[in-house]
């Protein structure tokens, strides 16, 4: 199937306002009521409800999926404790099928966060269980050619138990494809590196990284749509940074750190996903443990946070969230309670209202919609 085709027609359906979108499904196929592999299934964009989901491709631990810039491939990796490895597909564009392409190891153990830049040319790697990341140079005809560039990081925080060496959690591009950020939970640093996208290598940056406070854990990382701010989540003690962004140099500079859980909470708690609204207004993080997603507002001149609003309608344990590219939905995979809940964005005061709709998953933990 050649790329142009699948491109040609893409661009012709997108003429008209979008139905639904097809939603990817990520899912743990190890230990008690596993899943299978990645599943798929539709989102229907006016009502919110998600259609029965069907396995799209059987795969070992899909823990993050991925989808290319032009629409036309998913990778995902293959989270193992030996060498994990990322998986490349083909979508069919008329039924949002999947077929495999090919394979490569991830030069690491327990992948579990990848991203792809902008130009679709090259795919990253953060292997947790190793703390290293890597580059893979993505082909024209979406398939992953041997892996092009590799850093191990080092260092150790004070957490006794999460905190003994490494632990790359995840790895994100600059919206203009010049910098690679990866947060390494067990060094309390966002390692920063300079991307040549053309060779697909990577070099560190000067100064090669930001530190976090002692025992933070960062986790996830996301730009503000305007490009000009970032946000890391931080699974060991509950609290999401802001951060200013300096374009040409890389730089993150901390401006604000605030928590995701009440302050009377005194359970267990390890934030997992970080996501800003495409209108840039709002925040989201979720908690598990505190079971919510956090909602904050963004000030619009200072990007600085003001806490919203916890959701917990039908949440347990939930791994990740996305919403839709419209900002309408969002959409919660609780990886304990095996299922997935349909919130409605409020687009004035930012708060999630469930829409009504839940689905039943094995062990989902990343969810991208197509």
């Amino acid at each position: 199937m050649k790329v142009f085709v699948i491109t040609a027609f893409l661009m012709t359906i997108s003429m008209a306002p979008a139905k639904s979108f097809y939603v990817y499904f990520g899912t743990y196929t190890e230990g008690e009521n596993s899943g299978k592999g990645i599943y798929r299934g539709s989102l229907n964009l006016k009502t919110g409800k998600l259609s029965d989901i069907v396995l799209a491709a059987e795969v070992n631990n899909p823990s993050f999926l991925q989808i290319h810039p032009n629409h036309c491939f998913l990778y995902c990796v293959s989270e193992s404790n030996g060498i994990g490895s990322v998986n490349s597909f083909v979508v069919n564009p008329k039924n949002g099928n999947l077929k495999p392409l090919n394979q490569q190891l991830s030069n690491g153990s327990n992948p579990c966060h990848i991203s792809i830049d902008h130009t679709g040319k090259n795919l990253f790697v953060a292997n947790y269980t190793s703390g290293s990341i890597s580059v893979i140079p993505v082909k024209s005809n979406g398939m992953l050619a041997e892996l092009s560039c590799s850093f191990r990081h080092e260092g150790s925080g004070i957490n006794p138990h999460r905190q003994q060496k490494p632990h790359a959690h995840s790895i994100n591009v600059s919206p203009d494809d010049r910098f690679v950020f990866a947060a390494d939970l067990g060094i309390d640093k966002i390692m920063i590196y300079k991307l040549n996208s053309e060779t697909g290598t990577i070099t560190p940056n000067n100064p090669p990284f930001v530190k976090l406070k002692s025992g933070a854990g960062p986790r996830h990382f996301t730009f503000h749509p305007s490009g000009k701010f970032a946000y890391v989540i931080n699974e060991l003690d509950s609290t999401i940074t802001a951060f200013k962004y300096n374009a040409q140099s890389g730089n993150l500079t901390d401006i604000q750190t605030v928590k995701t859980i009440p302050d009377d909470y005194n359970g267990s708690n390890y934030p997992a996903e970080i996501c800003v609204h495409p209108n840039g207004k709002f925040l989201y993080g979720s908690n598990r443990g505190h079971d919510s997603i956090a909602a904050y507002q963004i000030d619009t001149d200072t990007v600085k946070l003001t806490f919203i609003k916890y959701e917990i309608t039908d949440i347990k344990t939930p791994r990740n969230f996305c919403i839709d590219p419209t900002g309408t939905f969002c959409l919660v995979a609780n990886q304990d309670s095996n299922s997935i809940v349909v919130f409605r964005i409020n687009a004035k005061t930012g708060t999630l209202e469930p829409a009504g709709y839940k689905i039943s998953i094995p062990k989902p933990v990343c969810i991208r919609i197509l």
